[in-house]
């Protein structure tokens, strides 16, 4: 008898328990190798005290299994509960998001019949690092990162996975052209890493053109890897339009652990009445057999379920009185998939799984780099300050020039009002004030920076925050601003 792998498994709220209930009865059925561990997550837990949905108790099973397989749960409202999902992927180094989005055409509804995408999200930086702050009374912000680390492992992660899936090209999205520096510097990876894989067609594209085509032309594109907020947005977009989110399954890709789900929520108002569709989490449970190497099983249950799907067995959701045949609740469709174990579909495509070598998530080392020559040449120094105009502050600020530094541009949002700022430009409270070596060129010092807040201080001026301008080998590493 083959050894059993562990996986950990929550049921999770809502229509969770009873999906999960249906997909295990298949995995059973399909004679999966798997040793259940199970743990509560989600409302119950919530309830209970715990702020994170989840106990400590649970973390040990997830360290010991490394495989996660969760029903949607329900995060209740308000009382500053934090979301479980989140919590996951940041705890657990989930640094990739998989979700394959397939139409069935003609069993279920779709204006993109040969669609088959699959989108490869960034899980752990970008605005998702979730580092905001009220700066003003009129501005907050929320800091983008982007990292040269976090970059490389997902977009490597893309090439892999498309290597390994027999895709032909991958292709990302950014918005290099206004974010010059950190979309820029996911676009650039990406093209350093599409060199090392000449088996593969590689592309990019600026995110608004780019998902306005995979909206219209979606067979246009195989693998498209992208930055966390524009794969959470497009993923999702692309799952509803391949014919509905509800049948879409997804792989959260740690290095050390790694969580499957479907990408719907807990429908709690659907929940106990023997209705909800269990294919989002059963493709979910399919992506991560092939994960833990039962490609077989993966096979069989996936072939299973689209012969489902084929013979017109469907559950409410995508029930079709012009192509279905008969409308079953979830454990009816759990029992149709179960029956059919072992065919094969005859108009859609058969699922066929390569055997993995090595995890995907074990292929996605950083390359060592020398480290860059880093100089401090400037500080940009952000004021709360409402008292009169751009020229006023400029005539203000200009007078805390000395010490080595001098004041050379006010920025608001991002656009110069100062010098040679226009009186058209709309102002908020949220002031930049840009100080350069006097000379013009050199190096700037810590003690000159700290000198020159004093002054600010000395002076009653409100400084929210600052932001040192470094050069990397001679390359500026801060942005320009609108009219600079």
């Amino acid at each position: 008898m083959a050894e059993r792998i562990p996986i950990t498994v929550a049921n999770g709220d809502g229509i969770g328990p009873e999906i999960m209930a249906g997909t295990l009865c298949i995995l059973e059925a399909a004679e999966a190798p798997l040793a259940i561990e199970t743990i509560d997550i989600g409302e119950k837990v919530y309830l209970a005290g715990n702020s994170s949905g989840i106990e400590p108790s649970s973390w040990e099973s997830l360290r010991r299994t490394k495989v996660f397989l969760k029903a949607p749960i329900t995060t209740p409202q308000g009382g500053g509960y934090k979301s479980l999902n989140v919590t996951v992927r940041k705890v657990l180094g989930l640094y990739a998001n998989v979700r394959p989005c397939v139409a069935y055409h003609p069993f279920i509804d779709t204006k993109h019949p040969s669609m088959d995408v699959v989108i490869v999200r960034e899980n752990e930086e970008d605005l998702y690092a979730g580092i905001e702050h009220r700066q003003t009374n009129q501005v907050v912000q929320c800091l983008k990162l982007i990292s040269r680390p976090g970059s490389e492992k997902i977009i490597r992660y893309a090439f892999e996975y498309a290597r390994r899936n027999n895709r032909k090209k991958v292709t990302c999205f950014t918005k290099d052209n206004i974010m010059k520096l950190t979309d820029g510097l996911f676009h650039k990876i990406f093209d350093e890493i599409a060199a090392e894989y000449s088996d593969l067609q590689n592309e990019h594209w600026i995110v608004d053109i780019g998902a306005a085509k995979l909206a219209d032309t979606p067979e246009a594109f195989d693998v498209v890897v992208m930055p966390n907020l524009y794969g959470d947005v497009l993923s999702d977009v692309a799952a509803q339009i391949a014919g509905s989110v509800g049948l879409a399954g997804s792989a959260n890709i740690g290095e050390n652990v790694s969580m499957f789900e479907a990408i719907h929520g807990s429908a709690p108002r659907r929940a106990g009445q023997n209705l909800a569709n269990p294919s989002g989490l059963l493709l979910g449970a399919v992506m991560m057999l092939v994960h833990v190497g039962l490609t077989e099983h993966a096979e069989r249950v996936h072939n299973a379920w689209l012969r489902t799907i084929e013979d017109g067995i469907h559950t409410y959701d995508i029930y079709d009185e012009k192509v279905s045949k008969q409308k079953v609740g979830t454990k009816e469709f759990a029992e149709a998939v179960v029956q059919r174990l072992g065919q094969t579909p005859q108009i859609l495509k058969a699922r066929k799984y390569n055997k993995a070598v090595e995890p995907m998530s074990k292929t996605t080392a950083s390359v060592a780099r020398p480290v860059p020559h880093k100089e401090l040449i400037g500080v940009d120094v952000f004021l709360d300050w409402t008292r009169g105009s751009a020229n006023d502050l400029g005539d203000g600020v200009s007078r805390l020039n000395g010490e080595g530094l001098k004041l050379t541009m006010i920025s608001n949002r991002g656009v110069k009002v100062w010098p040679g700022g226009h009186t058209e430009t709309f102002c908020s409270d949220h002031w930049r004030c840009r100080f350069l070596p006097e000379s013009g060129e050199g190096n700037v010092s810590h003690a000159q920076v700290i000198s020159l807040l004093g002054r600010f201080a000395g002076e009653g001026y409100d400084f929210v925050k600052t932001e040192g301008l470094y050069t990397f080998d001679g390359q500026r590493g801060f942005s320009l601003d609108q009219g600079e």
